[in-house]
């Protein structure tokens, strides 16, 4: 009987390894498709593994990389190499020449086949690796701006090319944000360009192939520009011109032709400026568009600009100028109306469903001189009227006036709001649904991580979570995208990075603004409260915000495995640790400005003290520990063990010095909070022997409030992870699934599509929080998921495999759900993991991409109970058991997808 279970077994092993097709897809440079401006002269090469078949392992490969359209010009061929590694693979060929386009391949061969296979193309162009490359000059207005309402400056250059054209790249960047067109047409879907950094040290440039957009003879180029970050409104006070007074254009057209030959087209004195329809453009404030200013076929050739005034030539810096690294911001999803209606104030209002960020397209038919006001809204008010008091000084308003004749349609250029609703005000005619579409606008990075559950309020809020990013990451990680500050504040950046690498692919993104957070820096090492930093110098330094310097660097290279990110931001990191140290008294960091733990729980008419206010020096103490474990555990990795050994000795004193400090001997904290002892236990701060006792505390403290949570930015990311870790899952669960305030779900409860900046944005009685602050968009509460994610259904990485090159599936099953999925698409391929109920079972479905391996810890009582395709785990040839212990059984698998039945009785 044996022998026939072993061959029934073994059958479809056989079949299986027989017939699996592999294939290799998804060819990355620098970890994007075909990229256009790569700065990197050692750019990295990263592929999948696709197999129909389990346990897919690379065993070798080998990467050839030629100068484009010619594939004998080889410029490195790596031979072949025996290594599983499919990511991060760098270039070790002659030097990459600048602005310059190559073409790759990767053979791979693995332990199912002794042939090969062969991947497709992949492409990447290099951008300008040199100052000297730059042939182009900064171009100014050359005509006097109006130093109020500072209209759009046009910029315009006829030119032509007489011969064949091979290729035609853009160069461009500008002192402000540009929108750049070619013989009319778009020379690309990118918005918000050159996006914000840290511009008095890091300017990006983005690159363009605009081959397709040239003619043989006459052409002709127009580039708008807009005040944007760079000299418009941003940051508080009304602050202008943070990085300059100036708006500068700086673009270079290199033409290749057939005969060999390169000819360049650069922004100089040749050039023509004036004003057009766009008469003014605020990001806080709006933009107003008067169509009858129009200049009808300005960037077209032959386009007569008699009229228009010269340029002025500036000499603004060319060494500050990077690549651009991450995705572009860039149109998405679209919206139409779901009401139309009017308030009891007359005001005629239209929902479009969903808290977005981005703006309205207008079609419309009117009177020259006609009037389109539209104003933007995240809520309306109780009495139905529109609510716009919580955007504080951001007018959020966008004037259109007709030109008359045709239909027109308008849309902003250089502003964006967040709403769901807006009030039309001077539209001519009835408001109808399909004359206006709400266009959310955000950096286009790809979707990677989906979450589903058997309870509809934990499926919004999931919605809300992926809303909330979206809205919010624009170029940089802002906290809020509708009142009068759209900043990149660290400590909502921090406390929701991992949560933010599971729903997309923030590899790219991070790494560009850590980049911006080194830029700022102060030289003490102290880290400003946002970046790009447009507060001042005195604006830094308060726990939990500053520890983004080394705790997303961390989580970046725990999501991607890349080794690189630890390696650009070491020195920050060490910095930002050297300052905490350098103001401590004996290893305590107990002085300076911190924010604590921002917009915690506290009752209105707090006579008993339920307010959960936690010393804010007590918070500082346990992310000094934090950033010194996580420099410990960068510097394990970068091989850098004089460093290990010295901030393991200060790890050491540092927690010596929280016991003393803030510890009483029986294990009570000074500050009896939720966040006071969740910072402690998961950052390990307090003797092993006292942190049983202290949970239950916090477990206590929580059933104390009625199940309800009490935590605020810095506490909340880590509550249920802590409560789970010792052996609170129940709790942990009752708190998701909590309904009332303050809760996750009580603002699902409420109507929200995003996630609040305050536990009760809205009242249970309809009324609104303080409008000083009071944000509908404001992802920082949508941490939980990280929880939901890694805990919940149980993706995980672990550090001897980060990036989910050894993955860990650990699904907790609990709550009042019956179901729960998620799915993450990582550099290897899709992971997903999903559970669910059934009468005296569970069943617990995996998928492990190729060329990586996982330890899954399924929920039973013994091996015995665990059947895999209706199979017994023992025996089974793809699953080693590895442990049979504490409730749990732990699997050894390789790639493929499994299906496994627990039985529970």
């Amino acid at each position: 009987m044996k022998k026939l279970l072993c061959i029934i077994i073994t059958i479809p092993v056989l079949l299986g390894t027989l017939f699996a097709q592999t294939s290799v897809t998804h060819l990355l440079t620098e970890n994007r498709p075909d990229p256009v401006g790569v700065e990197e002269r050692l750019p990295r090469f990263s592929w999948q593994l696709h197999s129909s078949g389990r346990n897919t392992m690379q065993t070798a490969y080998s990467i050839q990389v030629w100068q484009s359209g010619n594939k004998k010009n080889l410029v490195w061929n790596s031979g072949k190499v025996n290594s599983d590694q499919s990511v991060y693979i760098p270039y070790a060929g002659s030097a990459l020449q600048s602005g310059k386009k190559y073409q790759w391949q990767v053979q791979v061969w693995d332990n199912k086949s002794p042939e090969p296979t062969q991947s497709g193309t992949g492409t990447f162009q290099m951008g300008l690796l040199q100052v000297g490359d730059w042939k182009a000059q900064w171009i100014e207005p050359g005509y006097v701006e109006d130093s109020v309402l500072r209209p759009s400056p046009m910029f315009r250059k006829q030119f032509r090319a007489d011969k064949k054209i091979i290729s035609a790249t853009a160069f461009i960047t500008a002192h402000g944000l540009y929108e750049a067109q070619i013989n009319g047409k778009r020379i690309s879907d990118a918005y918000f360009t050159p996006g914000w950094t840290a511009y008095q040290k890091r300017l990006q440039y983005q690159v363009y192939d605009v081959t397709h957009l040239l003619n043989k003879g006459a052409n002709a180029i127009g580039v708008t520009l807009g005040s944007g970050w760079y000299r418009g409104v941003i940051g508080f006070s009304n602050n202008r011109n943070v990085y300059g007074k100036d708006i500068a254009l700086l673009f270079q057209l290199a033409i290749t032709y057939s005969d060999g030959t390169t000819a360049y087209v650069v922004s100089d004195n040749s050039w023509k400026s004036t004003t057009g329809a766009i008469r003014y453009s605020e990001i806080y404030n709006g933009e107003t568009i008067d169509a009858r200013l129009e200049q009808k076929g300005w960037a077209l050739p032959d386009y007569d600009d008699s009229k228009w005034s010269g340029v002025k030539v500036a000499s603004h810096p060319l060494n500050t100028l990077v690549a651009t690294y991450n995705e572009p911001i860039r149109k998405k999803e679209t919206f139409q109306p779901k009401r139309i209606f009017k308030t009891p104030a007359g005001d005629q209002i239209i929902d479009f469903g969903q808290n977005l960020v981005g703006w309205v397209s207008i079609k419309v038919k009117g009177q020259a001189g006609d009037k389109i006001q539209v104003s933007h809204a995240e809520v309306m008010e109780k009495n139905g009227n529109f609510y716009t008091t919580n955007l504080r000084a951001a007018k959020a308003q966008d004037t259109y006036i007709l030109k008359g004749g045709e239909e027109e349609i308008f849309e902003p250029h250089f502003t964006w709001h967040g709403f769901q609703f807006i009030k039309v005000e001077g539209y001519p005619g009835e408001l109808k649904p399909e004359n206006f579409t709400a266009v959310a606008l955000y950096s286009d990075m790809p979707m990677t991580g989906s979450f589903s559950s058997s309870n509809g309020l934990v499926n919004q809020l999931q919605h809300n979570i992926q809303w909330g990013q979206k809205g919010n990451f624009l170029d940089v990680p802002t906290d809020c995208p509708q009142r009068d500050e759209r900043l990149g504040w660290t400590g909502d950046a921090q406390a929701f990075s991992r949560t933010a690498a599971f729903n997309m692919n923030v590899h790219s993104f991070f790494t560009k603004w850590l980049k911006d957070v080194e830029a700022d820096q102060l030289p003490t090492g102290s880290v400003p409260f946002v970046v790009p930093n447009v507060l001042g110098a005195g604006a830094a330094g308060s726990a939990g915000w500053a520890d983004a310097a080394t705790i997303i660097p961390w989580n970046m290279y725990l999501a991607y495995g890349d080794r690189k990110i630890l390696e650009n931001q070491y020195s920050s990191m060490k910095a930002w640790v050297g300052y905490m140290k350098q103001n401590s008294t004996s290893d305590l960091w107990n002085k300076g400005f911190h924010f604590g733990d921002w917009l915690f729980f506290r009752p209105n008419d707090d006579n008993d003290g339920k307010a959960a206010v936690t010393d804010k020096y007590l918070i500082a103490q346990c992310f000094y520990a934090h950033s010194t474990q996580l420099l410990i555990n960068a510097a394990k990795v970068l091989g850098r063990t004089d460093d290990v050994a010295s901030y393991e000795s200060l790890l050491e004193r540092v927690k010596a010095a929280f016991v003393k400090e803030y510890l009483t001997p029986s294990g009570r904290l000074v500050s009896s909070t939720q966040t006071a002892y969740v910072l402690a236990l998961n950052f390990d701060m307090l003797p092993e022997h006292l942190r049983i006792q202290a949970a239950e505390r916090l477990a206590e403290n929580v059933k104390s409030y009625g199940n309800h949570l009490t935590t605020g930015f810095l506490g909340t990311p880590y509550l249920c992870h802590v409560l789970t870790r010792f052996g609170y899952l129940d709790l942990a669960y009752t708190l998701l699934q909590q309904e009332t305030y303050p809760s996750w779900l009580y603002p699902v409860k409420m109507g929200a599509t995003t996630i609040w900046e305050r536990w009760d944005g809205i009242k249970p009685d309809g009324s609104f929080q303080v409008p000083s602050m009071n944000s509908y968009n404001h992802y920082a509460y949508g941490a939980i998921g990280d929880w939901m994610y890694r805990t919940m259904v149980g993706l995980d990485t672990y550090e001897d495999g980060t990036g989910y090159k050894h993955s860990k599936i650990q699904p907790h099953i609990g709550g009042n759900f019956t179901q729960a999925a998620a799915s993450l698409q990582t550099y290897y391929g899709t992971l997903s993991s999903s559970w669910k109920r059934m009468d005296g079972s569970i069943e617990i479905d995996v998928e492990i991409p190729a060329n990586t391996r996982s330890t899954v810890i399924i929920p039973a009582k013994s091996v015995d109970a665990v059947t895999e395709n209706g199979l017994p785990v023992a025996g089974n040839q793809d699953i080693k058991v590895l442990e049979n212990s504490n409730g749990y059984v732990s699997l050894s698998l390789g790639s493929g997808q499994y299906h496994f039945k627990i039985k529970q009785n």
